[in-house]
């Protein structure tokens, strides 16, 4: 389930939307939109993305429904599939937009600069999560059996093939931010990479 992909508003004006400006001295790969993993304060996910939407900022905030159960009643809730993270796609030059919104501490970043997250991954979470991918969080994993999704909405992707009782999972790892995901597949699914 996803909780939001929100989109950027473009801009009317020709110059400011230029990806090579002579006068700008940034590389050209720094003018473009890229998807960034901003770090938020914690359980401030879901207020950080309204914030966003209401700024007009490209975000992606996936969760996965969970039960939780006490001793008077059982609830379904809407948790954050990756704690402390709201992912936005926007050129580096427009960073400043996220980073006035209050809750979000900074951008992950090496070096001192933001680093930008590989599109593929998360465009594969983005349309893994909107055509019921069930995704839940899992320890993050470097090493093991690497797998290939060979059909469905995670086609093309690799991760690491593990087993929880009957069924198959690929952990999905985005090494940016140290931390994976789960989703079920099916056997047939998955070849050797």
């Amino acid at each position: 389930m996803m909780e939001g992909v929100a989109t950027l508003t473009e801009s009317s004006d020709p110059v400011s939307s230029a990806t090579s400006l002579p006068s700008d001295p940034r590389p050209a790969d720094q003018l473009k939109s890229h998807w960034y993993a901003a770090h938020v304060c914690s359980r401030h996910e879901k207020q950080v993305a309204r914030q966003l939407e209401e700024r007009h900022v490209s975000y992606f905030l996936p969760v996965y429904r969970s039960v939780r159960r006490w001793k008077d009643r059982r609830k379904e809730l809407d948790l954050v599939l990756f704690p402390g993270y709201v992912f936005v796609h926007l050129d580096l030059k427009d960073r400043l937009r996220v980073l006035q919104v209050p809750s979000v501490v900074r951008f992950v970043s090496f070096n001192g600069r933001p680093a930008a997250l590989p599109d593929a991954e998360i465009e594969v979470l983005v349309n893994g999560l909107a055509k019921g991918v069930r995704a839940e969080p899992h320890p993050y994993l470097k090493v093991g059996h690497r797998v290939r999704v060979k059909y469905g909405p995670l086609a093309g992707t690799q991760g690491i093939l593990v087993r929880r009782k009957d069924k198959f999972r690929v952990v999905l790892s985005i090494d940016l931010i140290m931390r994976s995901v789960a989703v079920e597949v099916d056997e047939a699914d998955v070849e050797a990479c």
